[in-house]
């Protein structure tokens, strides 16, 4: 299990920040604490500056009174290092710490992601307290697991991340020629002939997009290695801290909070430096289930489909959005209980007290401003903890059995929206989102892959928008499909290698044997335009990129309806060896994907969890005690579900027969052993 072998019960509480209250407030939030089943606080997320006055002082007094306080209350502990922001003391003597944005500005003390990934400064304090506060705290038994800083991101485009960069390019190429092959510098005279003229692509350079408006580059080979480069380095410190935390206590598990698809980092190559993974879980009120579900599977599958710890959301709001909806009566639990459906072994809240000041005195918690224990949001807390210590490990490390997978790929989502060209209204998520949410709405479970894990798993894999074919996966295609697996993949797929080269010959590049097919253009459509196609009898709409392909071992399914590449294939399916692959060679909406998928799955033997009325999600953990059976009614309305098998409800444990009718409350979740 995520948080150590002796943990067996999930584990309940978040962020508790004592720093920032008067001592006498403590016990109060013990008592209510306790009234919430909460068992468990992430303590010392932002006290770098008051454990660290200076270089040479560390006063761990406060901490200690706060770290006996919840021992003797029989909380565990989640330890963070408290590096998430740099003093300002350190920021005035040693301004090598400050980050360097994409237009060439040095920035001041501030903020929260401040520091800069190659500094020699932060890369020798960070980790020094680290180890300092594991050799202090390491006889703490109730100390379940290490938290590393705090949402590691950002990039920094300083001297000292160009000098280091110049020596990661050393390291990957040796050799300058390979660099300029690699980067195709004959292109507009870019050709290196030395280490040090290799120049940081930003905004003073190579992008002419970077931010907000999206980002395109001049040269896509540097800048996306640039982003490789920047996802190691901050890498690199979590290794620093994390070996610092080891030597003292190398048997207690060490974690990172994570972000979902966030795009600054290669979570699938992080993954593999963490003892589990954490993440962040802040849904914006118009997101879809499948959107919110699709983050949690991305965070299960990227350490090999394991469980995952759920180490923040609100209990109620958020204060960074446009709109801070409250999450309404019941809502909290079903997004909780859907974290829990999809992996998460522990439920976390930021954060436990809500602060006086500054960003996040409007972020919900637990304890009000108004400090009540009969506030709408404390009872909700209060219920769920409940609930949840009546489960105790029913579901504790439980698997998904997913049939389907969808790959996703850090460096392909670089590269693609990097590219000056075919669309700016391609996005690589989009595509991702399309199949995933098709799959959802029928119940399969989807394990969310990369280019790395093994294939053969899985009656289906799809890799939607696979603009990017590293060395050896189209071999890796080609072998799963031969066995009889079932592949598939969209317009713009096959068209690079890893360097972003161009792969020569006639689009999909490497994928064209498997696929039956090859790709001469790609037309990219305004927003408002599309073409049209027939599939299974139903009229479809071919909008934002339409790929014109010819057929070679494939069958047509089905072809464009318009313009004048009307009557060339749209859709088409090949039989390779003893399994079928797909192109779907444009982008089409929700009602398509759901009909195709439909038909896929059906005809490679895929089934659904169960079938649920509309908005009712059904989803699946099993461990060594079972099948875990978590039914979810998304909707406002109150629904009604048939059951295919009997069952016990795991919380009042109330027995149900197969054929029976279950009530699902609008926003209502079922746990049940079947």
């Amino acid at each position: 299990m995520a948080y150590g072998k002796n943990v067996k019960e999930i584990l309940y509480g978040g962020d508790y920040n004592p720093e920032q209250w008067p001592q006498e407030i403590w016990q109060e939030d013990m008592r209510m604490m306790k009234k919430a089943h909460i068992n468990m606080v992430t303590l010392n997320v932002f006290s770098w500056a008051s454990l660290q006055p200076n270089e040479d002082t560390y006063c761990f007094e406060r901490l200690d009174k706060i770290m006996e306080l919840v021992r003797e209350n029989g909380l565990k502990v989640c330890m963070a290092t408290a590096t998430g922001a740099h003093p300002a003391w350190m920021a005035k003597r040693h301004p090598d710490i400050l980050r360097t944005d994409a237009d060439g500005t040095k920035r001041s003390f501030g903020g929260r992601h401040n520091s800069c990934p190659n500094s020699p400064t932060y890369r020798l304090y960070a980790p020094r307290l680290a180890g300092e506060l594991a050799k202090r705290y390491k006889d703490y038994d109730n100390i379940v697991a290490w938290h590393v800083s705090n949402e590691f991101g950002g990039e920094c485009h300083c001297e000292n991340c160009e000098k280091a960069f110049r020596e990661w390019l050393k390291d990957k190429y040796g050799t300058i020629e390979e660099v300029n092959r690699c980067f195709y510098t004959e292109f507009w005279g870019h050709t290196f002939y030395d280490w040090d003229e290799i120049v940081l692509p930003n905004l003073k350079s190579e992008h002419f997009i970077h931010g907000d408006a999206g980002e395109r580059t001049m040269f896509q080979g540097i800048s996306l290695d640039y982003r490789r480069f920047m996802s190691d380095s901050i890498l690199n410190c979590f290794r620093l801290e994390y070996d610092a935390i080891k030597k003292e206590m190398p048997d207690v598990p060490i974690t990172t909070n994570l972000m979902g698809f966030f795009k600054d980092l290669d979570y699938q190559k992080w993954a593999g430096e963490m003892d589990f993974v954490s993440w962040d879980s802040y849904p914006e009120p118009l997101d879809s289930p499948a959107a919110v579900a699709m983050r949690h599977d991305l965070m299960r599958g990227i350490k090999g489909q394991q469980s995952f710890v759920l180490m923040e959301q609100t209990p109620s709001v958020t204060n960074w959005h446009h709109y801070n909806k409250l999450k309404r009566p019941g809502e909290m639990r079903l997004l909780s209980l859907q974290a829990a459906a999809h992996g998460a072994d522990a439920i976390q809240f930021f954060q436990i007290r809500r602060g006086r000041g500054a960003c996040e005195k409007y972020h919900g918690a637990v304890i009000d401003h108004a400090g009540r224990d009969d506030t709408r949001v404390f009872l909700e807390v209060e219920a769920l903890g409940r609930e949840l210590e009546e489960l105790k490990d029913e579901f504790l490390e439980g698997r998904t059995p997913s049939k389907t997978a969808i790959v996703f790929d850090w460096d392909n989502w670089w590269a693609l929206e990097y590219s000056a060209g075919p669309s700016v209204l391609m996005k690589y998520l989009d595509a991702v989102k399309d199949y995933y949410t098709a799959a959802f709405e029928q119940n399969v479970p989807v394990d969310i892959i990369s280019v790395e894990d093994d294939m053969s798993p899985y009656k289906v894999v799809i890799a939607p928008l696979l603009y990017m074919t590293k060395t050896g996966y189209a071999q890796k295609v080609n072998q799963y499909v031969d066995q009889g697996g079932t592949f598939i993949t969209t317009y713009f797929s096959g068209i690079v290698d890893e360097h972003d080269l161009v792969i020569e010959g006639g689009y999909p590049g490497e994928l064209r044997n498997v696929l039956g097919i090859w790709v001469e253009e790609n037309d990219a459509l305004p927003e408002g335009e599309s073409n049209s196609f027939v599939y299974d009898g139903v009229k479809y709409p071919a909008s934002m990129l339409c790929d014109l392909m010819h057929l070679e071992d494939a069958q047509e399914m089905s072809r464009y309806e318009e313009d004048f590449y009307r009557g060339m294939p749209v859709l088409t399916r090949n039989h390779y060896g003893s399994g079928t692959s797909y192109y779907v060679g444009t982008r089409s909406n929700e009602e398509f994907y759901l009909h195709f998928l439909k038909n896929v799955f059906q005809e490679a033997g895929v089934e659904p969890v169960m079938n649920t009325p509309k908005g009712v999600e059904a989803a699946v953990r099993v461990n060594e005690k079972g099948r875990t059976l978590f039914l979810i009614n998304h909707e406002k309305e109150s629904s009604t579900v048939v059951l295919d098998r009997d069952c016990r409800n795991l919380v009042d444990g109330k027995v149900y027969r197969s054929g029976d009718c279950l009530e699902l409350k609008k926003k209502g979740v079922v746990i049940l052993r079947s």
